[in-house]
Order: structure tokens, then C-alpha cells, then sequence
């Protein structure tokens, strides 16, 4: 098989050289975790040694991060109503499905708020809706950075005002984490959700990051694992393969100016291409390695299947909507047109990205749209 270029990484980075090791080595731990005895001591360290690392990666304490089975979990957990409390739910409307679905924080479903046509959260009409609140609490779901375009939302800023409504404030950050600097205290976050595999750790583990001081309602019945919070013997080796995949992800924060300069030259090279290229949240401050454009009058699934049969692979939009003929529920909430947003595709860069991927990409796209566009192509 020929060699790939791989340039999806927001739907999943490929596993690390360094976590691959550390993932099979741990697997030859006997030990369950709660376990007294010698082997299971052992399991018990190795999962304390990643939690220190897992809280670096977020700016948090080790006691405060609670495992999960991913970022999916982790957001379900987050938004369990707080025991005792009558709380209601505000979510912006470009949130990962696993916050949009949630039902569990209110008998109602949460009410959205919108964005700007950047993609960034719009905290006057959050505000509003905040000051009309009545009898109950704000509990307000803020992704730290869209997974489809890379917009950065304003955390920190929403925190504040959730927080002097007498709310609490989940951060989605499973896109973030790694790619721009994270900070619990900086963020004013009471809950930060991350996940193993966007950062190449293992599919399957993820974790739930508190406040100091913050509850949550468990999801489950059963045990008293992570401190009563999530029941069920830990994934072992899926958690010391996050915790070497977010030391890794701490070092590469060093890197994320090279990163941007790749997603720049790419981008350039598309309106190059084709000039009439639109370019989504553009003007908005963005992941480093996230670019998300489309090509009017062409669809999305024709660059993606086009580009993959080149050996080149990006994604149309969210990977978790992949399949779907609607328009990307992010691209709607930024009133984008459902024609363009049909043809919008998602490219994502990493830690193994180099610019000869870049080349790679700009040439099978070049002689893609030379097929399609011939004109504009010329």
C-alpha cells in the first residue's frame, strides 16, 4: 500500500510510538487497581502516575480528575445535575452532540445560545438569557474550541458571567487540549472535559477535570472507584496511555507556531486554487492546526472520496456526523448557507504533519479541482 497523508486529526490523531509501549506494557499488569496486594498496588500507581499527567495537560490537580471511558462520557458526566440543586441548562449552539443531546440537567431540553457568523459564542444573548433566569441556577456548557472550524470561544469571559449569576461552567476542551495552552483557574471552568485519542493516547479513556471543591452525580451504581465518582475498575493501560500522550501534548505546545504556519500555507494554497474558496471562521482566533473551507457548487463527499482515492485523508465536517446528508449543525448555527456548508470540508494537522503533507495535499486538491473546475483551475 501506497503511503498516506493523514490529515484528520480532530477526528482522531494516529497513536503515538511512545503510548503504543506504554499501553503494552501496562497491559502486563495483573493487578486490579483497588486491589491490597502487591500487583495490585502496582495497577494503582500506574494509574496515579498518569493523573498527575492528565492534570498538567488541563492546569488542574491530580485529585480532580476522574477517568472516563471518553470525551462522550466525560460530557454526560459533567452535565449530571449537581445533587441537591435545581439547575438549568445553556449550551452554545455549536456544541459537540454529546452536550446538545443532554438531558439530564433539566426536564427541559437546554436552551441554546447563539453564535456569531465566526462561529464564536455570542455572550450578550447569553447574558440575557441568564438575567431573565429565574428560581433555578445557570449551569452553562462552552466548548474550549470547535471541533469542525477551530474557532476558540471565549471561556474565560463566559465564566464570569455564569459564575456572577451564581452558575457553574462545563468547558468541552477535547479539541483544545494539547494544541493551546490549558488552565482551570484561567478558564474560571468548574468541570473541563478531554479525551485520549485527539491527542494520540488509546481510543476509549477520556476524563472529567473539577474545580477544586466541584461535585458531580455519577452516572453509574456500583463501585467506589475515583473516589465514588465513576463506579467500574479503571482501563489500566487505556489510562497510562493517555497520561504518556498528555505529556507529549504538553511538550508539543511548544510547536504550535510551526503548526499554524502549515495550516496557513495550506490555506493559501487552496485560495490560490480556487479563489473563490471561503474560508470559515476565518476571522476568528482558531486552533493552530484546524482549517475548515468549501468550494461553491462542490460537495464535500466528492473532495473527501476524491482526495482519499489520491491518499490523502480529511473529513466532511465532524467525523460524528459523518454519514449524515443535513448540513453541519455548526455551519447552520453560523448562518452559512446549507449549499456551501454541504461542500464544507475539514482539514486537521498534528504532531507527525509535516509541509511535504501540505504539498501532498495541495496537489491531489489542485488536480482534483482541475477535474471539477477546469476553468477556475486554470
Amino acid at each position: 500500500m501506497n503511503q498516506r497523508t493523514y490529515l484528520d486529526y480532530n477526528a482522531t490523531a494516529p497513536l503515538r510510538d511512545e503510548v503504543r509501549e506504554a499501553v503494552i506494557a501496562a497491559l502486563s499488569i495483573p493487578g486490579n487497581p483497588s486491589s491490597v496486594h502487591a500487583e495490585g498496588r502496582a495497577a494503582r500507581r500506574a494509574i496515579e502516575a498518569a493523573r498527575t499527567k492528565v492534570a498538567a495537560l488541563a492546569g488542574a490537580r491530580a485529585e480532580d480528575v476522574i477517568f472516563t471511558s471518553g470525551g462522550t462520557e466525560a460530557n454526560a458526566l459533567a452535565l449530571g445535575a449537581p445533587p441537591g440543586e435545581a439547575w438549568h441548562c445553556y449550551v452554545s449552539a455549536v456544541e459537540h452532540p454529546s452536550v446538545l443531546l443532554s438531558r439530564r440537567v433539566s426536564q427541559k431540553a437546554p436552551t441554546r445560545f447563539p453564535v456569531t457568523s465566526d462561529g464564536v459564542a455570542d455572550l450578550e444573548s447569553l447574558a440575557k438569557e441568564l438575567s431573565a433566569l429565574e428560581e433555578t441556577r445557570p449551569f452553562v456548557s462552552l466548548m474550549a474550541a470547535n471541533n469542525e472550524t477551530g474557532a476558540l470561544q471565549p471561556v474565560a469571559e463566559a465564566s464570569q458571567i455564569v459564575h456572577d449569576a451564581g452558575g457553574m461552567l462545563h468547558t468541552d476542551a477535547v479539541q483544545a487540549a494539547g494544541r493551546i495552552k490549558l488552565d482551570m483557574a484561567a478558564l474560571g471552568a468548574d468541570l473541563l472535559s478531554l479525551s485520549a485519542h485527539k491527542i494520540g493516547g488509546p481510543t476509549g479513556v477520556g476524563a472529567l477535570v473539577l474545580r477544586p471543591g466541584a461535585s458531580v452525580e455519577p452516572l453509574l451504581r456500583g463501585g467506589t472507584q475515583e473516589r465514588r465518582r465513576r463506579p467500574g475498575t479503571e482501563n489500566v493501560a487505556g489510562i497510562v496511555g493517555f497520561g504518556v500522550a498528555a505529556e507529549l501534548a504538553l511538550t508539543d505546545l511548544a510547536n504550535s507556531g510551526a503548526t499554524a504556519k502549515l495550516r496557513d500555507e495550506l490555506e493559501g494554497g487552496v485560495l490560490a486554487l480556487v479563489p473563490d474558496a471561503v474560508v470559515l471562521s476565518a476571522e476568528s482566533e482558531r486552533l493552530p492546526n484546524t482549517t475548515c473551507f468549501a468550494v461553491p457548487g462542490v460537495k464535500a463527499e466528492t473532495i473527501v472520496i476524491a482526495l482519499d482515492l489520491a491518499g490523502v485523508a480529511v473529513s466532511a465536517g465532524s467525523a460524528c456526523s459523518s454519514g449524515k446528508v443535513e448540513a453541519s449543525h455548526v455551519l447552520s448555527a453560523m448562518g452559512i448557507s446549507d449549499e456551501l456548508a454541504r461542500g464544507a470540508i475539514r482539514v486537521s494537522l498534528g504532531f507527525a504533519t509535516t509541509r511535504a503533507d501540505i504539498k501532498t495535499f495541495l496537489k491531489a486538491f489542485g488536480e482534483l479541482i482541475g477535474r471539477l473546475r477546469p476553468r477556475v483551475a486554470a
